[in-house]
């Protein structure tokens, strides 16, 4: 069984020989520290070592403002190029003092096919090997950059005191990333696998709004991207942190595939609580616990809590963090733990 057949048959809660694999995405500080580990001299060789399942691409995306796609909107009042992992959504936005819907476009939004290469799309994806499941990172987040677009606690105000408002700026960003997509996935059609999207809604405790306005606000949007991706034969991966049970099944009404992460201490997400409530209707990936037990635990106990998770999901679980960035107080040794686990079942 090859790393793509691994992933579909994961996926799509099929037997298989082990469950597919994913290391996550090592934030740049981490990397350094794992390529000494494992004795090799860049992140592909990382991947081959650890006979990981899933290989994660980013959209190339360059702008004057922006170095990543995710971070594309130039929202914040104190301007700015928008760093992808120094970002943040709680400083004042471009939209704060905005009442009026129809002056959407005062804004500046950026175009992406102006800062998208359709050959660079094919050059990363062609750098995955052809066995590998490739999933782009396309995140999409709608509901993350309108809080941006507001300043956090604004956006969640008119979220229940100016809904046209707030539309009118979510509608607008998910333009460009259904735009930013279709440059994608046109860029790379029949090399492609999968797709993650996604906002956090969750919290450690709960959701950080309503179901009923992220149904009414945010999940319209979300079908649009689902159906999309879907419509190019891509599995979705929909990514929230947090404590999302409340709307796990909204999800898989929209059409995800499969839930990521199953953040392990987050208020009822424990795994066998997911596999017992949607184990039939949806798949996941995450659930090794990086709060705790990754940067504090053994070697030994993250391998037995590894084994745990795949009693618990002999199918339907991709092994992986529970968050997609590896930070750099994760001890590679626990890494290593992981991928161990999985090929000693």
């Amino acid at each position: 069984m090859d790393h793509k057949e691994r992933f579909f048959l994961t996926i799509e809660r099929k037997p298989v020989d082990r469950p597919a694999t994913w290391l996550g995405e090592p934030v740049k500080d981490a990397i350094p520290g794992l390529l000494k580990h494992f004795g090799v001299s860049s992140f592909g060789d990382l991947k081959r070592k650890l006979d990981d399942d899933v290989y994660h691409v980013n959209i190339p995306y360059s702008s004057p403002t922006s170095n990543h796609v995710a971070a594309a909107f130039d929202f914040a009042k104190k301007t700015g190029h928008q760093d992808y992992e120094n970002r943040t959504l709680t400083a004042p936005g471009f939209f704060e003092d905005y009442e009026d819907p129809s002056r959407v476009e005062d804004f500046d939004w950026p175009d992406p096919a102006k800062y998208i290469s359709p050959q660079r799309c094919r050059e990363v994806v062609d750098e995955v090997p052809t066995d590998a499941a490739t999933m782009v990172l396309a995140w999409s987040a709608h509901f993350q950059d309108a809080c941006a677009a507001f300043g956090m606690e604004t956006a969640l105000v008119k979220m229940m005191t100016e809904p046209e408002m707030f539309g009118a700026v979510i509608d607008r960003i998910l333009e460009f990333y259904l735009k930013a997509n279709e440059i994608f996935y046109e860029s790379t059609k029949g090399h492609l696998d999968a797709v993650l999207i996604g906002n956090d809604f969750g919290s450690q405790t709960g959701l950080m709004l309503s179901p009923a306005l992220i149904r009414e606000l945010v999940f319209p949007g979300t079908k649009k991207l689902i159906d999309q991706a879907h419509a190019y034969g891509l599995k979705v991966v929909h990514h929230s942190c947090g404590s999302i049970y409340d709307i796990i099944q909204d999800l898989v009404d929209l059409g995800a595939d499969a839930i990521h992460p199953i953040q392990a201490l987050a208020h009822n997400m424990e795994a066998d609580r997911l596999a017992r409530d949607f184990g039939k209707v949806t798949s996941f990936c995450g659930g090794v616990d990086a709060q705790n037990l990754l940067v504090q635990g053994t070697a030994d106990q993250v391998a037995v809590e590894v084994r745990r998770l795949m009693g618990i999901f002999p199918t339907g679980l991709i092994i992986s963090p529970s968050h997609e960035a590896v930070l750099p107080d994760i001890p590679s040794a626990n890494v290593e733990a992981i991928f161990e686990a999985v090929h000693q079942r």
